[in-house]
């Protein structure tokens, strides 16, 4: 019988949010199965870019990663983001250890390549070392992956944080019963995103099929199911979408939120 392994995702408008994020925290830390946490960057990075002089382009509500943002996120996700996160956990007990994908060549990636829109440095994942992953868990420590990769020439690059949970979950099912978790602002997939209660339990691609269509599945929510449905077709047990503030329910019972179902 295999281990279970919780891999949770957390979005960057909880981080942003001091009350919501020493919840999560707090949350997270109880969880007695072995963790693993990846975090977006949130909107501290914009800030420090303004200090910084570094303009912020935006295509779409994705990120440009030239040169000079590349450095911003490198500084901000993988040092200040990331560090006061294991710092709090370590305060509550867990105990964490702060990563990107280039500490340990744990997650390799490529620089996206340039279609439409050159998003700069940019990482899509090609190769996650699950053999290092398990080994940090096995010395009882706790991953805290910020939203960063590095490719074979050296570069450091912004990589999506949900692609990246996404990866590491399928990587990590051979071995383990990954439960996948992306936490969020929102109680779970919406048909209608201005109504937080309509909460749509079970997805699967047909279903999801029909709510792009309608256009009431849009934007952001896209690449976070695209993510979703990939782990669950690739050998993760459970994918859950779902508030924050329910990381500990959702664990425990499997109930809550929006369920992706192959």
């Amino acid at each position: 019988m295999k281990q279970k392994l919780n891999i949770i995702k957390i979005g960057g408008n909880v981080i942003d949010n001091p009350r919501s994020c020493k919840q999560f925290l707090e949350d997270f830390s109880v969880l007695n199965a072995s963790k693993i946490l990846i975090h977006g960057g949130g909107k501290i990075a914009t800030k420090i870019a303004v200090k910084l002089d570094v303009e912020t382009k935006m295509v779409d509500g994705r990120r440009i990663t030239d040169l000079p943002m590349l450095e911003v996120v490198t500084m901000v996700y993988g040092g200040l983001v990331n560090k006061q996160i294991v710092a709090q956990l370590q305060a509550l007990g867990c105990n964490a250890i702060g990563l990107t994908g280039a500490d340990g060549g744990v997650i390799l990636a490529k620089k996206r390549a340039v279609k439409d829109i050159d998003y700069g440095y940019v990482g899509d994942v090609e190769k996650v070392d699950n053999l290092l992953i398990a080994n940090f868990l096995n010395n009882n420590l706790t991953p805290i992956f910020a939203p960063l990769t590095f490719d074979k020439e050296g570069n450091m690059l912004n990589t999506n944080a949900d692609t990246q949970a996404s990866s590491v979950a399928v990587a990590m099912a051979g071995d383990y019963d990954v439960n996948l978790i992306y936490c969020f602002e929102k109680k779970g997939v919406l048909s209608d995103p201005d109504d937080n209660d309509s909460v749509i339990p079970q997805l699967n691609p047909t279903l999801y099929a029909e709510y792009k269509a309608s256009g009431a599945i849009n934007a952001g929510m896209i690449p976070k199911l695209d993510n979703a449905f990939a782990a669950i077709q690739r050998g993760v047990s459970k994918v859950i979408i779902c508030h924050a503030d329910e990381l500990r329910q959702a664990v425990a019972e499997g109930t809550r939120g929006t369920q992706i179902i192959a």
